[in-house]
């Protein structure tokens, strides 16, 4: 052979002429790998023993990807790499079993602990629980560690917090997982304690909707039942005495159209302030119930989710419940949006438009209500129009509805008549 062929055949590694020629991939072979890698799992002693298995099995995962194994003669059988691989993956979930525990493991047993404190609504039986057992980890592993945790105070907040030192604890006493093994395994087991005795203690969550409501103290007033369900008779009295958060706790946790209608009725009666922000939260899903009790109470606070309600052709019969809320709550930064709906091709939508504008005041609405007190075509808009310029009551207003008092529509005449 010539130089030339020869230094090709190196080149091109030919096994015949390389020396160094790579063996042979066979399934024997890989078999024989794992058996020696089994062998060197069962005598690992530390992190680093167990590193190198690692190793060694990511090593073989590479070659069994790239042999050619011969398929098998039976069609039955299972080709051997699946085997192989199963194998495989049975001595890497044991190379997982026999790694740590580690300090990181305990963290974060500790964090998923403060995530369920602080993200829970306790009852004040569940909020002694956690107190104990949070104070009986902190013990724990104040022993393990040979440090002090305590907490400052009865709150989830403190309790949190004393979780919080506990995890500054553990990262500073610098655990290693080979030499401090025994101490993270006794930490680790006081964190999973921890972990199972929040999830243990009692949230609001768990009580039952005769519980909370006991616990809100609705059933106090009941010295008898004079009417069924109980629930409504207590309705009845919270709201008598005024008390509206009893109201807003049953129309909460009450799960009962009966119940909710009653709740409602009481809450348009009463129109308290105290319900803006739940009758809010119904509103933004165009709650027509909700809506009608914002206009009750009065309060400016809806006027910018409310308006949105009215603007283009939406539902007509939730547009004139917004527009008599608006009138309602009075606010004249909505002068301009209530007037234009006075043009609707929606003869209700106009006449409620045009007593909103009434209830509302502002003097802007005049000539806007006049015109439509002179064109419009349904006598009921013109009858709303000169009412709202009664309502509105200035000199100009009074003067636009005086010269109707001879007109067709008989509520015009009235109006007119009140103008004069």
């Amino acid at each position: 052979m010539s130089d030339e062929e020869s230094g090709d055949a190196e080149e091109n590694g030919d096994p015949e002429q390389n020396g160094d020629a790579a063996e042979e991939i066979t399934v024997e072979s890989l078999r024989e790998r794992l058996e020696a890698i089994e062998a060197q799992l069962d005598e690992a002693e530390s992190e680093d023993d167990l590193d190198e298995v690692e190793a060694e099995l990511e090593d073989l995962e590479t070659d069994l990807e790239a042999a050619d194994l011969p398929e098998p003669d039976d069609e039955d059988e299972d080709p051997p790499e699946e085997e192989i691989e199963s194998e495989k993956e049975d001595l890497e979930e044991q190379l997982e079993e026999q790694r740590g525990p580690y300090a990181e493991d305990v963290v974060a047993e500790i964090e998923s602990a403060i995530d369920e404190i602080e993200s829970s609504e306790w009852t004040e039986a569940g909020a002694a629980e956690l107190a104990t057992v949070v104070d009986e980890f902190l013990d724990a592993a104040g022993d393990e560690l040979d440090q002090a945790f305590e907490r400052t105070g009865e709150e989830t907040d403190d309790l949190a917090e004393a979780l919080e030192a506990a995890i500054d604890g553990v990262e500073d006493a610098d655990l290693d997982a080979d030499e401090d093994a025994e101490t993270i395994a006794a930490l680790l087991e006081h964190a999973e304690a921890l972990v199972a005795g929040v999830e243990d203690a009692e949230t609001w969550s768990d009580l039952s909707v005769r519980e909370k409501l006991d616990h809100h103290g609705f059933y106090d007033v009941l010295d008898h039942r004079k009417d069924f369900p109980p629930e409504w008779h207590a309705l009845k009295v919270f709201e008598k005495r005024g008390e509206v958060d009893k109201i807003l706790v049953a129309l909460d946790l009450l799960d009962s159209d009966f119940m909710e209608e009653h709740c409602l009725e009481a809450l348009r009666r009463m129109g308290p302030e105290e319900a803006v922000e739940p009758m809010m939260e119904r509103a933004q899903k165009r709650d027509q119930d909700a809506i009608e009790i914002l206009g009750k109470i009065g309060s400016d606070e809806p006027v910018d989710t409310l308006v949105e309600y009215i603007e283009g052709d939406g539902n007509p019969g939730l547009q004139k419940v917004v527009l008599k809320a608006l009138g309602e709550i009075g606010s004249d930064e909505v002068t301009q949006d209530v007037a234009d709906k006075l043009v609707s091709d929606n003869e209700e939508i106009r006449s409620r438009a045009a007593r909103s504008l009434g209830m509302i005041g502002d003097t802007r609405a005049v000539e806007p209500l006049a015109d439509v007190l002179d064109n419009d075509d349904s006598d009921t808009v013109r009858a709303s129009a000169a009412w709202a310029l009664v309502q509105i009551g200035t000199e100009d207003a009074l003067d636009e509805v005086s010269r109707y008092s001879d007109d067709r529509a008989y509520l015009v005449q009235s109006e007119a008549e009140k103008a004069i």
